[in-house]
């Protein structure tokens, strides 16, 4: 996932649906009601977005002639125990699949989908914050005129989105990665203590995000990826020392960096595994994969790990021409793709014009191509 300044779509577009404010509305409030206290328990004064909301659902179900929540206990709770599609909204198409909500039926957690309804609308102040900070890095290492210092901040972000107080220190020592020593320090931040089990913090064994004690002995991993390769597996575990034991990187970042960095890498795997020459965020990151076949035809890739392919759509922008290539795609992972029926369909709708006909493959289907390509500059007529 590439960041190169440019806004998506405005949300304004989206205007004369209802729905759609409301939802944004909702998202916002119910990220900035998790920050200031928990989802499980409310302080007065409530933060103005979860007010705003209340305020607003109130409003629509009243016009719609359904029975509005009480108060903001019974409105967090719709959010985890009803689907969206359930809700008295109007809402375009290609905007809500059976079964999608604001937040987890299990763990009562905001959804990858409801951080990108927030973090992805103009209306947030937390909008774009994992592109504030990219960008930020970007800035920095071109300063010190340093790619490798921006490559290993991609690196870190994407392999290590945990850190133990000793790893911290360790890394913002690492001479590579001096140009951004103080955006580290900024976006890992202590863990709560929700977090915590017997005493100590457990890594996912897949993402290598934290783990969320769910009920006496489950656990919830706020991937989506994650969870539908079945139960989470326990893995680095890390006995709490004090208040300042662990530290992780922001949400916003770990939603849209290290989540599709996962993908980018394990792309890289697999197109390394055919022999190819693969290199990660080239030219600053202008996109986040260069391919280079042997007879030299190079591929320009962007990997976009998004639950919702309309959001995806919207933000569809030719992929930058520097460095050079032959060909370019956007790629997704092929979960995303089998969790929502007709999804690339779906993105080329959203798809503006000025984007042109970028095309968007699972990355399945793109490893597929590869091969079939290599076999083509073998002379292997069966390509």
């Amino acid at each position: 996932m590439t960041f190169d300044g440019h806004d998506a779509v405005p949300a304004a577009n989206w205007a004369a649906h209802d729905g759609v404010p409301l939802l944004r509305t909702l998202a916002t409030a119910l990220l900035a009601l998790e920050a200031q206290t928990g989802l499980d328990s409310f302080t007065l004064p409530y933060p103005a977005e979860a007010q705003r909301a209340l305020d607003r659902t109130v409003l629509a179900c009243l016009l719609r002639g359904a029975r509005p929540p009480a108060g903001l206990t019974e409105l967090v709770d719709r959010c985890r125990t009803v689907p969206l599609e359930d809700w008295p909204l109007s809402l375009p198409a290609d905007l809500v699949e059976p079964g999608d909500r604001l937040l987890d039926e299990m763990s009562g957690r905001p959804t990858e989908l409801c951080h990108e309804w927030a973090g992805r609308s103009s209306d947030s102040a937390a909008v774009f914050r994992d592109r504030e900070v990219v960008l930020a890095a970007l800035r920095l290492c071109r300063e010190y005129g340093e790619e490798e210092a921006y490559t290993a901040f991609r690196g870190l972000l994407v392999h290590r989105p945990v850190l133990t107080v000793a790893e911290l220190y360790e890394v913002t020592g690492d001479m590579v990665l001096e140009p951004v020593y103080e955006l580290v320090r900024r976006v890992y931040k202590p863990v709560p203590e929700s977090y915590l089990r017997d005493g100590a913090y457990t890594a996912c064994g897949r993402c290598l995000t934290l783990l969320t004690p769910v009920g006496a002995d489950e656990w919830w991993c706020e991937r989506d990826r994650c969870r539908r390769q079945g139960p989470p597996p326990p893995g680095r575990r890390i006995a709490c020392d004090g208040p300042f034991t662990v530290s992780q990187l922001e949400r916003p970042l770990r939603q849209f960096v290290t989540g599709p960095g996962r993908a980018e890498a394990d792309l890289e795997h697999e197109l390394l595994a055919l022999g190819l020459q693969v290199r990660m965020w080239p030219g600053y990151d202008a996109y986040d994969l260069q391919v280079v076949f042997p007879d030299g035809w190079r591929w320009a890739v962007d990997v976009k790990d998004w639950a919702h392919p309309t959001f995806l759509g919207r933000s569809a922008r030719p992929v930058p021409q520097d460095p050079p290539y032959d060909e370019a795609f956007w790629a997704v992972p092929v979960h995303r793709a089998a969790a929502r029926p007709h999804y690339v369909a779906a993105f080329e709708r959203a798809r503006p014009a000025s984007a042109g006909d970028l095309p968007l493959l699972t990355d399945a289907e793109l490893v597929t191509r590869a091969k079939r390509r290599l076999r083509t500059c073998k002379g292997d007529r069966r390509a």
